[in-house]
């Protein structure tokens, strides 16, 4: 039976990765410590196969027996997150990334790091090829989280060189679904949460930047691809479907069946202007694509979060 550990365990991607893996026969270790995590994400889990250990990452790692996948995951993922956490967001990326890596060496694991379409920047190729080497303010306030990523990539390819380790990137686009933060302050949870209650959805700038929005099943299903493939350099996971931010309000209005109005607020420092992966790579060697329409993937969105009554993790982690 495979071993895998996969940091921010508890987080909305991880705990949707641990369901797959034991899914896919593993024995799953997931570790977090909580910061943003929730261990209400996991603790419908009834396995023997599955283990949770609360760690922050940037510590020595210590795990008996084998391991054979290495899942990094862990990293405040949100603006709201890394920026009330710059510090500790670019630890994770550099200290926790060297930890995690480390111990797949030591391990003779394969790595697999959660890489992010924020190390393209405010792009100005369109839409953004894994070539593509970027656009980014470094000393921005949203550099934590862009350099952090692009610092973990680099020292991930550089064990993949020097150690000869097998490492894989996933270069992840705006994912939703089940288990978000409402308070998280990404679009999705954002304007869901505000229709719900009734409150005006908050627009930054005019509202004509793009995104690309990719269901949390669709994601999980390209990384385990990626995972399991030769592909040993960074790889984009997501929609190619692109929309303004105020057709996905308006969407979101009309799938709620909310009237409340749209307020513009100022656009935030180094917003990017547009976020489109070319996935030209994924399904040509994962032979993966997207598959949940949006509308599908956000009605079981605004499900959930109705029927779990608007609880984020901050209000049910342990600390």
């Amino acid at each position: 039976m495979p071993r895998t550990l996969i940091t921010g365990g508890a987080g909305f991607l991880g705990s949707h990765l641990v369901e797959r893996f034991l899914a896919e026969g593993h024995e799953v270790i997931a570790m977090d410590n909580l910061i943003t995590g929730s261990l209400v994400n996991i603790d419908h889990i009834r396995s023997d196969k599955f283990r949770f250990i609360k760690q922050d990452v940037t510590e020595f790692i210590y795990i008996t027996g084998p391991i054979d996948y290495v899942l990094h995951f862990a990293s405040p993922a949100s603006p709201i997150d890394y920026l009330r956490m710059p510090i500790q967001t670019l630890k994770v990326g550099a200290l926790g990334t060297h930890k995690t890596l480390g111990l797949a060496r030591e391990k003779g694991a394969r790595f697999l790091l959660a890489s992010t379409s924020e190390v393209y920047g405010d792009p100005q190729v369109h839409p953004q090829p894994e070539s593509y080497w970027g656009h980014v303010n470094p000393i921005g306030p949203r550099g934590v989280y862009d350099e952090a990523k692009r610092y973990a990539e680099a020292m991930t390819m550089a064990y993949q060189r020097f150690h000869k380790m097998e490492t894989r990137i996933v270069r992840i686009f705006n994912t939703y679904g089940p288990r978000m933060r409402l308070s998280d302050g990404r679009v999705v949870p954002t304007f869901v949460d505000q229709a719900l209650r009734g409150e005006p959805l908050s627009v930054y700038g005019d509202g004509s930047q793009t995104r690309s929005f990719t269901f949390v099943d669709d994601l999980v299903d390209g990384i385990w691809r990626l995972l399991m493939s030769d592909e040993k350099e960074p790889v984009n996971i997501g929609s190619q479907d692109e929309m303004t931010i105020m057709e996905f309000a308006e969407l979101i209005r009309e799938l709620t069946g909310s009237q409340v109005p749209i307020i513009h607020h100022e656009l935030p420092v180094d917003d990017p202007k547009t976020r489109r992966p070319d996935i030209t790579k994924a399904r040509e060697r994962l032979g993966w694509k997207p598959r949940t329409p949006l509308r599908e993937g956000l009605r079981r969105t605004i499900e959930y979060f109705k029927s779990h009554g608007g609880h984020t993790a901050r209000e049910n982690n342990d600390e």
